[in-house]
């Protein structure tokens, strides 16, 4: 069927096809990825084909026509028919018309490309993999933006000052953030069960667990917490963060409970949210604790120690004073003041 045919036949939208849901199956159950990383790859994808059905490639997805794009009859002749140039022209309209920044592109790419490999080694619907010369777009590495020693304080003052009973909640999240550096999602997960004493256990990415070691300050926040804690619903009894009605606290409340103290200590919203706490907690052990890059690496949960090696490069305060420590940085060029100038 033609992209014209099946742009007329779209009379009731479906915003997936056969191949596409066979893909994130084998994500989920094969490759054991995450929930929120397949609903991403999906996303992805979803984006790519309507960009080849829609007749006007100028349409943004934040339109109301764009929803009305209906890619359920996309099948395995139009995805033999497909090209490297499409990819190609697809990652331009990004660019372009879109304004998508260089990352953004670069995990578009990524997910076509493992979308392709999927159809050509495992579905064996292709021959070839037309995504496997797709160039991902150059990302410039920036350094993490984080929170200062001083700066961390003044927010978690900032919590411990509410009144209410949630405002013990919110100190024992931000004491979690700041201390353990753990992600957005992970936080939300935890369940009562999980924590024992000096250890909590989270579950990171791709489905893998890890024990996260607790020191004083967050011990003492989470006891403090616990009976204050909402009477939670029988369905949302084990989570160990609950809302005020008794519900699992969610990600979009947790970013919503962070916006409000990083304002009332003064800092910036804008600038900073909850993924820059897990930066601030990794800068503030490697700056202050001596932390080992390693160890660091299990910490943060990072599966490559090159995701961790950033934080090897944002202490300038560490870097000045290794150069006072050269044994040379004492010695002073002689002078004759009987010298003239030239």
């Amino acid at each position: 069927m033609s992209i014209e045919q099946m742009m007329k036949n779209s009379k009731h939208p479906i915003d997936t096809f056969p191949r596409l849901d066979e893909f994130i199956g084998y994500l989920q159950a094969i490759l054991g990825r995450s929930e929120g990383t397949a609903r991403q790859y999906r996303y992805d994808i979803v984006l790519f084909f309507r960009f080849l059905i829609a007749d006007n490639r100028s349409l943004q997805p934040e339109d109301d026509a764009w929803e009305e794009i209906d890619i359920s009859e996309v099948d395995d002749k139009m995805l033999r028919s497909l090209q490297l140039s499409d990819l190609y022209s697809y990652i331009t309209w990004l660019a372009v018309s879109r304004k998508n920044a260089p990352a953004t592109r670069a995990r578009r790419t990524s997910s076509l490309r493992t979308f392709f490999d999927y159809l050509t080694t495992k579905a064996h619907v292709l021959e070839e993999n037309i995504a496997a010369h797709l160039e991902r777009p150059k990302i410039l590495k920036r350094l993490p933006r984080y929170l200062s020693l001083e700066e961390s304080r003044d927010l978690l003052n900032a919590a411990s000052e509410g009144e209410c009973r949630l405002s013990t909640r919110d100190y024992a999240i931000l004491t979690l953030f700041l201390n353990c550096g753990m992600r957005l999602s992970e936080l939300c997960g935890i369940n009562l069960a999980d924590w024992r004493e000096d250890t909590l256990t989270v579950l990171g990415k791709g489905g893998k667990e890890r024990t996260i070691y607790l020191n004083g300050a967050c011990i003492a926040a989470l006891r403090n917490y616990l009976p204050n804690r909402v009477k939670p619903k029988a369905e949302h009894k084990e989570a160990l963060f609950v809302s005020r009605i008794g519900t699992r606290l969610s990600p979009r409340a947790v970013e919503n409970v962070i916006k409000k103290y990083l304002r009332e200590a003064g800092i910036d919203s804008r600038r900073y949210s909850t993924h820059k706490l897990r930066h601030t907690a990794a800068t503030l052990m490697y700056q202050y604790g001596e932390v080992d890059i390693r160890s660091l690496q299990t910490i943060l949960g990072h599966a490559s120690v090159a995701t961790t090696e950033i934080y090897t490069h944002i202490d300038q305060r560490a870097l000045h004073e290794a150069v006072e420590k050269n044994p040379l940085a004492s010695e002073r060029p002689a002078t004759n003041e009987n010298e003239e100038n030239v």
